[in-house]
């Protein structure tokens, strides 16, 4: 095995794979990058649960295959002089690297022992533009269970209906959901996929309207955007009734901008230590359409009044300033409709016009 190939490309592609290579695992081969040359390079890490495979451009002299220790590989390749670089498979499974007067050689394993990564069928295509599935993983992620009691909301529900795309995310205490028309027509699928695996796919995933492939099957998903690959075990089971959960009615609407809304979310923030969420940021009434964000603890206090299209009931309730910001900060629009159901009801961010995203957060008991 010998290439020839770009400094920077190796370590882009090093630097994917690596988020699915295990870490401390009982396997060592587990620990390795596997490289395989053919008629091109292909570099694969895979820790039993997802795995990313990744094709790098390189001038092919010698084709062979090794597994190389994922961080000493990555080490090595960020610190070499020169842009370009050479890789050979040298006697007793030892790989020489070399750039420019620099000289790696370190000991590899054996591909013969690497694991397979599961072979998903091409039954069921879905071809969504990256950056319109980038944007929507962004903006659910953030929402998705790590409580592994409830394994069902470790993951983001992803539901394709024919024509529409939608990502749902729950933790217990918010909701984030997204809903996007693709414009051509698609298959009719439901699955589930464990947020780490979405978050790798999110990072993976370019902001044009080249399309990635979704490949899911009954137990594991493909994710191709024709040079990276990722390959996901999905969660089993029923998710939940999410819409029944989102109320259609509200006691208070309050039409705001969310830009203004977060600011002074964060400015609440600042006298709210991260060691104790005991303090909540309060939203309260100041008078007609003006809506207050206040919030008082050992440290000191804020309070600040923001101009609003207020309607319905007054409002005096506490929220975790954490679970509102991380829905605000999702939303692109220039305005929103927050609506309240009284001082327990769960709280709902959604657009002006139509449906293409509900922020639900629980507000705290006092």
């Amino acid at each position: 095995m010998k290439i020839l190939c770009s400094r920077d490309r190796l370590i882009e592609s090093i630097g994917t794979v690596q988020k699915a290579v295990a870490t401390r695992s009982t396997l060592p081969i587990l620990d390795g990058i596997l490289i395989e040359v053919t008629d091109r390079v292909k570099l694969t890490g895979y820790d039993l649960e997802t795995g990313i495979e990744c094709f790098v451009e390189a001038d092919v002299q010698d084709p062979g295959s090794i597994v190389i220790n994922s961080r000493i590989f990555g080490d090595i390749v960020k610190k070499l002089p020169d842009d370009i670089v050479e890789i050979e498979l040298q006697s007793n499974n030892a790989i020489a690297i070399e750039s420019g007067t620099t000289k790696f050689s370190i000991k590899g394993i054996p591909a013969e022992g690497y694991p397979r990564l599961p072979v998903v069928e091409n039954s069921a295509k879905a071809s969504i533009p990256q950056k319109a599935l980038k944007d929507m993983i962004r903006q659910t992620l953030f929402a998705v269970s790590t409580d592994e009691s409830r394994p069902i909301l470790n993951g983001s529900y992803v539901v394709c209906d024919g024509t529409n795309l939608e990502i749902v995310s729950i933790d217990g205490f918010r909701l984030a959901l997204r809903r996007r028309a693709i414009g051509k027509d698609l298959p009719a699928l439901k699955f589930i996929v464990p947020g780490r695996a979405l978050g790798e796919v999110g990072r993976i995933l370019g902001n044009s309207d080249e399309p990635v492939d979704i490949y899911p099957s009954q137990n594991h998903i493909l994710f191709d955007t024709g040079t990276i690959k990722l390959v996901s075990r999905l969660i089993q089971g029923d998710y939940m009734n999410y819409r029944s959960i989102i109320p259609q009615t509200a006691e208070t609407s309050v039409r705001i901008s969310p830009q203004v809304m977060m600011q002074a979310m964060e400015r609440a923030s600042l006298v709210i230590t991260s060691e104790d969420r005991r303090f909540p940021v309060r939203l309260s009434m100041g008078g007609d359409d003006v809506l207050v964000v206040s919030a008082n603890t050992d440290i000191g206090a804020l309070r600040e009044e923001i101009n609003v299209d207020m309607s319905g009931s007054p409002i005096d309730i506490d929220f975790n300033p954490r679970y509102f910001l991380d829905a605000l900060r999702a939303v692109d629009d220039e305005e929103i409709v927050v609506s309240f159901n009284g001082g327990m009801g769960p709280c709902v961010l959604r657009p002006v016009e139509g449906d293409s995203f509900a922020y639900l957060v629980l507000p705290l008991r006092r």
